[in-house]
């Protein structure tokens, strides 16, 4: 029987999420084994975790060869063990007696670099990275209204919107589902305060878009594309979500909310959303053939898309650890594609060659 193993930074970590996956293992003739990276013997190479036990329908301490299936679902955060975790994880993509599901995506700069070339180019806000206040200051007295937002940020976290009046400035963010605002009365008191943030964490700066509706709140669209048992890529689903009034976020860790693709749909002009149905289609097909041929396999992506007031569309993130809150809410009758998925196709990478793989070990880590 293939074991399929599942790595996480903390043993609690999704565990709804990756219990249904165990329930549905013994239907693929696989069993589930989830353990840490930094759980492994360097010297034996047998690692310890936990085997889900089918009929008993819990888990079970267990130690045994790392598996050869592994499907990646670290996020890494500033903490010492999320530091000791990565380099262990590069060390395992780059043997070549394990297979990921997928090898995961560079930071948001690195995808940018890459698809500002592409075909997609004209999808993309201009990102630059900031290395210093000036480009800040910069960009503010050209646009009057920007983005920062963190180079390996997800959920949201870290992204401040910055607006310069006539004489003072106005910074916004959101925290533990609350909107922070402050108005700095000139350029001195915003420097005192940004200089130390660019200087903790690396940001990029992105123009400020209307991605708004007529409530003034932020909305984007989350599709999550995946491959199938048979390793062609398709769509699993696509929902709406819904921030707070005046915020700057749609995620759901923000306090969210969502709403069926079809139904948003169904609300606009038809010509309109007949362009929007369109326009999606072109990216998502577009995108993994695009990514897949920089980096290294991927097995999922969660695009998120925001329509702006004037109807222009853009792709505003791109994640290779989606979650799928979005889809188990809208799309209720997904629920056993949804966890049944990364079993198939685990299975299938068991049964083909390695796919050749590319020197993106260190690279890929990020998302």
């Amino acid at each position: 029987m293939i074991t399929f193993g599942i790595m996480t930074l903390n043993m609690e970590s999704e565990h709804a999420y990756i219990n249904e996956i165990a329930r549905h293992a013994k239907s693929c003739e696989m069993e589930v084994f989830r353990f840490l990276p930094s759980s492994i013997n360097p010297h034996t190479l047998q690692v310890k975790g936990k085997m889900f036990d089918s009929k008993a329908n819990c888990w079970l301490e267990n130690e045994l060869p790392i598996p050869s299936i592994i499907y990646d679902r670290c996020f890494y955060g500033e903490d010492e063990h999320s530091k000791q975790c990565l380099p262990i994880v590069s060390w395992l993509k780059s043997r070549n007696d394990i297979t990921f599901l997928g090898y995961g995506l560079p930071n948001k700069l690195e995808i940018y670099k890459t698809l500002k070339n592409s075909s997609l180019a004209s999808y993309l806000p201009k990102t630059q990275f900031v290395s210093d206040t000036e480009i800040i200051l910069k960009e503010l007295a050209a646009q009057k209204k920007i983005i920062l937002k963190p180079i390996n940020g997800s959920q949201g976290f870290g992204i401040y919107y910055l607006k310069k009046n006539d004489k003072s400035f106005h910074v916004k963010t959101e925290k533990q589902k609350k909107i922070i605002s402050r108005i700095f009365p000139n350029e001195a008191k915003l420097l005192k305060w940004l200089q130390p943030l660019i200087k903790q964490h690396d940001f990029l700066l992105q123009p400020y878009l209307e991605l708004n509706n007529n409530e003034l709140q932020p909305f984007d669209i989350r599709v999550l594309l995946q491959k199938s048992a048979n390793g062609f890529w398709g769509e699993l689903g696509r929902g709406i979500r819904t921030g707070s009034t005046g915020g700057l976020l749609s995620n759901l860790s923000a306090g969210g909310s969502v709403i069926s693709f079809t139904d948003w749909l169904t609300s606009l002009p038809p010509a309109k959303g007949e362009y929007i149905r369109q326009e999606l289609d072109y990216i998502l097909a577009s995108l993994p053939p695009l990514l897949e041929k920089e980096f290294m396999s991927l097995f999922e992506i969660g695009v998120d898309i925001g329509i702006a007031k004037n109807g222009s569309i853009w792709v505003l993130d791109i994640n290779s650890k989606p979650g799928r809150k979005v889809l188990l809410q809208t799309r209720p009758d997904l629920k056993d594609s949804i966890h049944l998925n990364p079993l198939l196709y685990g299975k299938y990478l068991s049964e083909t060659a390695p796919h050749e793989r590319k020197s993106y070990y260190e690279t890929t880590l990020s998302h």
